[in-house]
């Protein structure tokens, strides 16, 4: 019997619906992931490959309509197949204006089922990879989203190498998704189904870290009481990704140069070597030029590494996908803490789009959850960190020079527009009294 290789995701707060859909399922050979609600449903979206949506309409909380309209918006190459025991005309055209391709009623017969998930996937659409004018992202490319110019780069180079195992190295400051960049590669080209192994070279101890990548034998030090397999062995056949990797030592910058050029590895204690087949993704926010002059770091290997290069741009040299980015968030966080949608005020908004974020989309991220806490219906100015709020942004280009009582004039009503004219607030970001100021504003 042929098996099926399409994943299934279930959604429904009735865990004997739940049931009897996976029975069914399975039964046809289909392979089924299950969810009581859209946050649990959003987790599995997130983390495994899925290539059919069946949801229940109602459902506590956010609803499966909803859910329907988030995957047609950010996972549209998933079908989407709705079953509900209240069905109507409206309700149906909602449905299908929502990106449902199938409707299915409650009570339903297996062949029902069968025949509703084989035209669902007969209408899937075919997967491609392509850089819509709008928002880009796809269950291709995981949770990379983004729309500037800076950020299409990133993308053709993604889909040019997905197909191949060229070395791989990333760079970007920290916080800008070097992970996510390398997830995206492995998964969104033909090697998905092979192992991915994420590896920080810089949380490992260094005297470590060589047994960690390459394995060791039984009584290679102390403590190593049999064989085991190191990262290359668990990715062999897949990809590894070796984050920070300018904190190797360098002895393991000479093992990994031997892997790179041979093809092989030998386990710490061993003198046998193992062939292996594996795709290295490198990354670091360090400067790894400036660690070669100073002796710390192979060049040899930096030009092994660095067959293909990928410099991720910082989140201030593509703040057009600072929206995109704040809504996926407020989805995230919205479902998960409060299961709803919470929504931002465009002041807010244009108070993130001003920031500089230093911390990148790592703290853009933070900023977004802990305002979701703190708000009710949608964040407002009022639910951002006091630094975000006084932030004063200037021009980097070179300007016209100004005479000094004009520059102060322009920066007081900076200074009064990031304080929304809340003058006290100003006074002390400009470290003058209120009397002070209220003559200056005169």
């Amino acid at each position: 019997m042929t098996l099926h290789q399409e994943n299934i995701l279930l959604v429904d707060d009735d865990i004997h619906i739940l049931e009897l859909l996976q029975r069914h399922l399975q039964s046809l050979n289909y392979h089924t992931y299950k969810a009581v609600s859209v946050k649990e449903a959003i987790g599995i979206l997130q983390d495994k490959s899925i290539d059919l949506l069946i949801t229940d309409l109602k459902m506590p909380g956010v609803d499966g309509l909803e859910l329907v309209k988030y995957v047609s918006e950010h996972f549209p190459d998933i079908p989407k197949l709705v079953v509900t025991g209240y069905p109507s005309i409206d309700g149906a055209l909602e449905v299908m204006k929502s990106g449902a391709l199938e409707y299915l009623t409650k009570p339903f017969t297996k062949e029902e089922l069968k025949t509703a998930v084989s035209k669902a996937f007969s209408g899937r659409p075919k997967k491609t990879i392509q850089l819509p004018n709008s928002q880009f992202q796809s269950k291709n490319y995981g949770d990379l989203i983004g729309q500037s110019e800076n950020f299409k780069t990133v993308l053709e180079v993604i889909n040019r190498v997905k197909d191949n195992k060229a070395t791989i190295f990333i760079s970007g400051e920290s916080g800008t998704g070097k992970e996510l960049v390398a997830r995206a590669i492995h998964y969104s080209g033909k090697f998905a189904a092979a192992p991915f192994i994420a590896v920080n070279c810089g949380a490992i101890p260094e005297n470590l870290l060589e047994s960690e990548l390459f394995g060791y034998t039984k009584g290679a030090f102390t403590g190593a009481e049999s064989n085991r397999n190191g990262f290359f062995q668990a990715a062999n056949n897949g990809t590894i990704f070796l984050d920070e990797i300018g904190n190797a030592s360098m002895a393991t910058q000479s093992r990994l140069l031997r892997v790179l050029q041979e093809k092989e590895v030998t386990r710490v204690g061993s003198q046998k070597n193992e062939p292996i087949d594996v795709r290295v993704i490198a990354a670091t926010n360090s400067n790894l030029k400036e660690l070669i002059s100073n002796g710390r770091f192979r060049e040899d290997l930096y030009y092994r590494l660095t067959v293909v290069e990928i410099d991720v741009p910082t989140l201030k040299n593509r703040k057009g996908d600072i929206p995109l980015l704040v809504e996926k968030f407020l989805f995230k966080y919205g479902v998960e803490y409060k299961d709803k949608f919470i929504g931002i005020t465009p002041d807010a908004l244009a108070v993130l789009e001003r920031y500089s974020w230093p911390g990148n989309i790592r703290e853009l991220e933070n900023v977004i959850q802990r305002a979701v806490i703190m708000c009710d219906k949608q964040i407002t100015i009022a639910d951002l960190p006091q630094q975000l709020k006084h932030h004063i942004s200037f021009p980097q280009e070179n300007t016209k020079l100004l005479p000094l009582k004009v520059v102060e004039k322009n920066y007081i009503l900076k200074v009064l527009q990031a304080t929304n004219n809340n003058k006290s607030q100003a006074a002390k970001i400009l470290q003058i009294d209120r009397k002070t100021l209220s003559e200056k504003i005169k």
